[in-house]
């Protein structure tokens, strides 16, 4: 009886150790990026081109070069004006230039894409394909505009038409396509590929594009020392970069459940950047910690800033997110949605509009909409949670135990309190 009652204990006990979390991050390592100078929104560039700007000019390369800056002056301090000027210079250029009109339309469709406005993106670039100057880049922007409206087998197209395995544009699509597809490791393999393309050509923007998102993709399959330090590289080229920065924070967050060394990580992303889906990860952090009054002052300060209109839908899927985790305005989540839906109608958005229903009670039209137009059609975790949810409503436990199954490796990706939310189905 000893002995079993010992062998029980030691198989607990291994249980228990194969679930620990090595600690794969050290202050040391950020510190330095943290205390970076403070962002500057202009530069002797910009200022050179924007001073040939008059009310009345036609200087075609000062509105494109002033275009370009405003955009890096957006991705780095996260200001929503910045985005907005480079619209207005880029659709200055598209009217003003007898040559190079591909390129224009090209960037004005990246800008909206960044604005969440992909059918405006979409005619752009449809614009850009016409004119046929640069097809090939205009085949790839193509590409992912269908893959952000959720029209994949015309994705697929393009992607098929771009297909090189030698050339960086088409292996970060190849990359995409195959995480759509939930092919996660032949994704990385593309992404990998890529990464050596730019360390090779010494591209700074290149780089810092593959650090980043191959650090999401090592997260994703758990490789969460390879991600740690791919964040950091991004950092050693860009010191600014939030992105990173807010990746390092997760991780200390969601796989070293260090809530407070997250929150100091982010409080330091936050005095230099002001997008407003930051707040959301405050929100998270202080209900980890069991802060309510640091929860809702995040929550209160999401909501305020989405009212500015200059967003449009760009915060769409956090609003319904907010809307039904934190309020009980499940019939304004639900319109919400079906714009959302309007405007890009992926099995995510389709998720949103589910889950709206089953919050506000109406079961037979959330089992609809899921079976219909999410199950088998994503592995994003949380609207596989959403499913399980809905499909335990339903009663149907097999279904249940098999997502249960495929979402037990999501903790990282979901957060720390996720293994206990998965219990409860």
């Amino acid at each position: 009886m000893k002995t079993a009652i010992s062998i029980i204990l030691l198989s607990l006990l291994c249980s228990c150790s194969s679930k620990e979390r090595v600690q794969v991050t050290a202050p040391n390592d950020y510190n330095a990026y943290l205390n970076s100078p403070p962002v500057k929104t202009t530069s002797k560039y910009f200022e050179l081109w924007n001073s040939k700007i008059k009310s009345d000019s036609l200087q075609l390369m000062s509105f494109g070069n002033v275009a370009s800056e405003y955009t890096r002056f957006f991705k780095e301090t996260g200001d929503i004006l910045y985005l907005k000027k480079a619209e207005k210079s880029l659709l200055k250029a598209t009217e003003i230039a007898a040559v190079g009109k591909s390129g224009y339309y090209r960037a004005l469709a990246r800008n909206y894409i960044s604005q969440h406005r992909f059918k405006e993106a979409l005619q752009w670039a449809e614009k850009a394909h016409t004119l046929g100057s640069g097809l090939q880049a205009s085949q790839g922007l193509l590409f992912d505009i269908h893959m952000e409206l959720g029209h994949y087998d015309t994705a697929k197209t393009y992607l098929d038409r771009i297909r090189n395995h030698a050339e960086f544009d088409y292996l970060i699509r190849a990359a995409k396509w195959n995480d759509y597809k939930g092919n996660l490791e032949v994704a990385i393999r593309y992404l990998e590929k890529a990464r050596k393309k730019s360390e090779s050509a010494n591209n700074r923007n290149l780089k810092l594009w593959t650090y980043t998102n191959l650090a999401d993709f090592y997260g994703h399959a758990g490789r969460i020392e390879e991600s740690y330090q791919h964040f950091l590289k991004a950092l050693e080229i860009d010191s600014h970069n939030a992105y990173a920065k807010k990746g390092i924070a997760w991780i200390v967050f969601s796989h070293e459940k260090n809530a407070k060394e997250a929150l100091r990580i982010l409080d330091a992303v936050t005095e230099v950047n002001k997008a407003p889906d930051y707040h959301i990860l405050r929100a998270e952090i202080a209900s980890y910690l069991n802060e309510g009054e640091m929860k809702n002052a995040a929550l209160d300060s999401f909501y305020n800033e989405i009212q500015d209109l200059a967003y449009g839908p760009m915060y769409d899927s956090h609003a319904i997110a907010f809307y039904l985790e934190h309020t009980n305005e499940y019939k304004k989540a639900i319109r919400l949605a079906e714009q959302e839906v309007k405007n890009r109608a992926t099995p995510e958005t389709y998720d949103l509009l589910a889950y709206a229903y089953f919050k506000n009670g109406n079961l037979s039209k959330a089992y609809d909409l899921v079976s219909t137009f999410v199950e088998g059609k994503t592995y994003e975790p949380k609207a596989l949670f959403h499913l399980a949810e809905i499909y335990k409503a339903k009663g149907l436990k097999n279904a249940v135990q098999r997502l249960k199954e495929e979402l037990d490796s999501a903790d990282f990706e979901m957060g720390p309190s996720f293994s206990y939310q998965l219990s409860t189905l």
